[in-house]
């Protein structure tokens, strides 16, 4: 076994020396308490090591122990409903052992190696397996937890059983010398393997209008959340997890304050899944690393709760990734660069910092899984970034920018004015509207492109009038104009407004949305049609159309909705020149 000694203490960073023949991020055991780290850097025979945990007590000669295996993750049956810290250390096992407060050198394994599991074979004796084959599944919750030949082994079976297991039980043996049992164990920072990318051609829907209808993201694409402290990130997050129409959510709490973390801990157990009616945790995996928590394990949570992403997307599953917030983990990069004394870069973070956003993002993608079968599965990347201030021109958002597909930024404006979803219209963009331009066509509606382009065409237009307004006041603009400023505003309040909170409204399906934007649209095109025949703006708001439109969100019957379309013609038609 490797073995050396402490030489120096900065931190979380520490250096060892009599480290020769260590790798590269390998993990070691730091001091008297066996402290968790990884190496970073090595001098010659000295080895740089950030720490996963408080190094306050060390002292210099204390041991240094090399594991001389990289940081991993335990894949496997129990990892659903699981709530881990940074490092897969799981905290109710930690709770147990040593109450509230974590306390060092304190380790447990991220599968529990008591419970059984029903395994059931789906290969039998004399079957050629090769690497991403499935060879069994066990039932968790109401999910099918596939069973994989892990990478690089392939061969015929020469003995499976069927039957209650642990996780390190042998369940098969291939080619009389390799023995699987149901975990593997992966390397955090290496991707796992695919046989290729495919097209982001099927859109993720979330339930949230502004998301699908304006700027959708696609399964297996990129978004990022930027805004100032207050503008909802956290709670968008938090609801793109609840509803997105994937059948796993890791979420990452990356450096989050600890009562926004506890709100998600203790929600997600008692939400109800509204596509199975069955607990939301049940297909859920939290990984929590609170502000309070070692910095250097909050470099290491984003990339643990990536590969558990990818463990389920190998499986075929289409898996969302919410991570909260990447501008904490590109800190902790900062802190642990300036106690390396590397040249720092733009407001102090590491040159690095946009080739390591860029890889963590590369690794989304909706691909064909290695193995028999074709299966497809994806992992959908949605990154929170908090630039202080709410200044969108500093580095990690404009890191960010350049490798995601979708830009929902939120406007403090809007969160001051109680507009939730605080996105803002003009800013935010989606990359995707071509690649699923027609999935929309097949599965909502034809005129769905149109009704976007139109929308954003008067949102737009309300911006350059608003300016107008402010300089020579409302009385200065033709009718037709007040027109648009009277449809954008239902526009925001009437669509793009959503309450997370609502019974109704939290969640909208796509057909409701399509036609809660065709009423508005139709009122519009009405409303140009009558004025052209001489009615007053002023007849057409005193009707009570207005108010039904407004009401639109807790409609749920949708024929409702569609005979409000025609009931928007004939109010309107019906209506005649005051004389």
């Amino acid at each position: 076994m490797i073995s050396g000694t402490i030489s120096r203490i900065s931190g979380p960073v520490i250096i060892a020396r009599e480290m020769n023949g260590s790798k590269m991020y390998d993990v070691v055991k730091v001091g008297n308490e066996a402290l968790r780290g990884e190496i970073i850097r090595l001098e010659g025979n000295n080895a740089v090591i950030q720490v996963y945990e408080d190094t306050t007590g060390l002292t210099l000669g204390e041991k240094v122990e090399n594991t001389e295996t990289p940081l991993s993750v335990e894949l496997g049956p129990g990892l659903l409903a699981s709530i881990y810290d940074g490092v897969q250390r799981p905290l109710p096992v930690l709770l147990e052992k040593c109450g509230n407060f974590i306390e060092r050198g304190i380790s447990a394994p991220g599968l529990d190696r008591q419970k059984k599991w029903e395994f059931s074979a789906s290969v039998k004796k004399g079957d050629t397996v090769f690497e991403g084959d499935v060879i069994g599944i066990v039932r968790e919750f109401h999910f099918e937890h596939r069973i994989l030949v892990p990478h690089k082994i392939s061969g015929i079976v020469t003995s499976i059983k069927t039957g209650l297991f642990t996780v390190e039980e042998i369940i098969c043996i291939i080619d009389d010398k390799v023995r699987l049992s149901m975990m593997q164990v992966w390397p955090v920072r290496i991707p796992r393997p695919i046989q290729k990318k495919l097209d982001p051609i099927l859109p993720l829907i979330t339930g949230q209008r502004v998301f699908d209808c304006i700027f959708p993201v696609t399964k297996g694409g990129t978004a990022m959340i930027p805004g100032g402290f207050g503008t909802g990130k956290t709670v968008s997050e938090q609801t793109l997890a609840k509803w997105s129409d994937t059948q796993i959510v890791v979420y990452i709490g990356c450096g989050e304050r600890g009562n926004e973390m506890t709100d998600v801990l203790a929600e997600f157990p008692e939400l109800i899944d509204p596509r199975t009616n069955l607990p939301l945790i049940e297909r859920t995996i939290l990984i929590a690393n609170t502000s309070n928590m070692p910095v250097a394990a909050r470099e290491a949570s984003i990339y643990t709760g990536i590969t558990i992403a990818e463990y389920f997307r190998d499986m075929g599953y289409d898996v969302a990734l919410m991570a909260d917030s990447t501008s904490r983990w590109g800190e902790a990069l900062r802190e642990v660069s300036g106690r390396l004394e590397e040249m720092p870069g733009e407001e102090g973070y590491p040159a690095y910092l946009a080739t390591r956003l860029s890889a963590f993002y590369e690794r989304a993608g909706r691909v064909v899984c290695v193995g028999a079968g074709e299966r497809t599965g994806s992992v959908t990347v949605v990154g929170a970034v908090s630039p202080p201030g709410g200044d969108f021109s500093e580095p990690i958002t404009q890191n960010t920018l350049r490798v995601v597909g979708t830009f929902w930024a939120l406007d403090t404006n809007l969160a001051y004015r109680r507009h939730f979803p605080s996105v803002n219209w003009i800013k935010s963009y989606s990359l995707y509207l071509d690649s699923i331009g027609d999935w929309y066509v097949e599965h909502v509606a034809k005129d769905w492109r149109e009704l976007r382009e139109k929308t954003m065409y008067l949102l737009q237009k309300e911006v350059e009038l608003q300016e107008i307004v402010q300089l020579v006041g409302p009385d200065a603009l033709p009718e037709s104009e007040k027109a648009i400023l009277e449809v954008t505003r239902m526009i925001r309040e009437d669509f793009l407004q959503q309450s997370a909170y609502s019974d109704t409204d939290s969640f909208c399906p796509m057909e409701k949305q399509y036609l809660m934007l065709k009423v508005i649209m139709s009122y519009y095109a009405q409303v140009n049609e009558v004025m052209n025949r001489g009615i007053s703006l002023k007849q057409i708001q005193s009707l009570p159309l207005k108010t039904n439109i407004g009401r639109m969100k807790d409609i749920q019957d949708l024929e409702s909705l569609r005979k409000m379309i025609d009931d928007v013609s004939q109010e309107l038609g019906a209506l005649e020149v005051e004389k």
